[in-house]
């Protein structure tokens, strides 16, 4: 009889110990298919806390698929969920939704651009409110990414911008990259795409322009066509810089920008810390302190690009 009671009470001792499990929301602005190698980022910082998911802390993770007017119904989602804390990916899109819906609970970021000016938190080191985070300063590394791509590129070029309309950062994106392509003694063009159709749309007019080579601006919608990005690049013999790794190990030709492991693992470290006490106002803003040039040299040889021997050096990895 005893062991029978006791046994019969492990069923609600589980569910007590499961009961005061934190749980904590992740909400991008991206795709299950893209946000792979960043929620296994997050998990580590996590786990690097002494918070290792379904043991000390469940995670309820919710995607826009790229389609951000579905973000504020998800972080309501999240919210029933009585969420310890959130981490938002894909950029200001995700963190705006994420603020917007609470003033209590605790908002760890991932951004492209300076937080500071888009209003999220007062400042980078008291960040102050319910917020702080991660920020790749995306608007400056365009301007290093213009550069990048000049060295790869035949005398005067035409280079296309593709930027994402609904991203706040745009407008200063765009103004430092032309700034940057001008210096270079290059033209600009902006193409503008949110949409399967409108991309479609911007990839007819870059060729019908006749330009030689793309820069692709931070998106997330962007990050979940990255397939389709590649795969008009190549068609049209676009060389193409990208700011993330990922589209580049599927057959881009190059990218530069802060490490996607490292953004999302200090995420993962700050929320394990929110958990353990300390407060979001208090953790200062972390800005990226490694930033990846990484080449694909099979693809290069495609192009027929001469790539430099200078730059062959700087690349922290060449896929061939």
């Amino acid at each position: 009889t005893l062991v029978g009671g006791a046994a019969a009470a492990w069923p609600v001792v589980a569910r007590a110990q499961q009961a005061a499990m934190p749980v904590i929301g992740y909400l991008s602005a991206r795709s299950a298919e893209v946000d792979g190698p960043m929620l296994a980022a997050f998990r580590r910082g996590l786990a690097d806390t002494g918070y290792v998911e379904g043991r000390e802390v469940r995670i309820e993770i919710r995607f826009a698929d790229g389609q951000y007017n579905r973000l504020p119904a998800l972080m309501e989602e999240l919210i029933k969920q009585h969420v310890a804390a959130v981490t938002t990916g894909g950029g200001l899109v995700s963190a705006a939704a994420a603020k917007a819906a609470t003033t209590t609970i605790p908002i760890v970021f991932n951004v492209a651009d300076d937080p500071v000016r888009f209003g999220l938190v007062e400042s980078m080191n008291r960040p102050g409110r319910n917020l702080t985070g991660v920020t790749s300063f995306q608007t400056i590394v365009m301007e290093k990414q213009i550069g990048l791509l000049s060295e790869l590129l035949p005398g005067h070029t035409i280079i296309a911008l593709l930027v994402d309309p609904e991203m706040q950062e745009t407008e200063s994106q765009i103004t430092g990259a032309q700034k940057a392509t001008v210096a270079l003694g290059h033209q600009s063009i902006v193409m503008r795409a949110n949409s399967d159709s409108t991309l479609g749309e911007a990839f007819a007019e870059i060729v019908q322009r006749k330009a030689g080579a793309l820069l692709t601006s931070a998106s997330p919608f962007f990050l979940t066509r990255s397939k389709y990005l590649v795969e008009q690049a190549a068609r049209h013999a676009l060389p193409t810089m990208y700011w993330r790794r990922e589209p580049v190990e599927g057959g881009g030709l190059v990218s530069y920008g802060s490490s996607t492991f490292e953004m999302y693992h200090q995420a993962g470290v700050y929320v394990g810390r929110i958990l353990k006490g300390e407060r979001p106002e208090n953790l200062p803003v972390i800005q990226p302190a490694k930033f990846e040039l990484v080449l694909n040299l099979k693809t290069a040889k495609t192009l027929g690009l001469n790539i430099p021997h200078t730059f062959l050096a700087r690349a922290d990895e060449v896929i061939e």
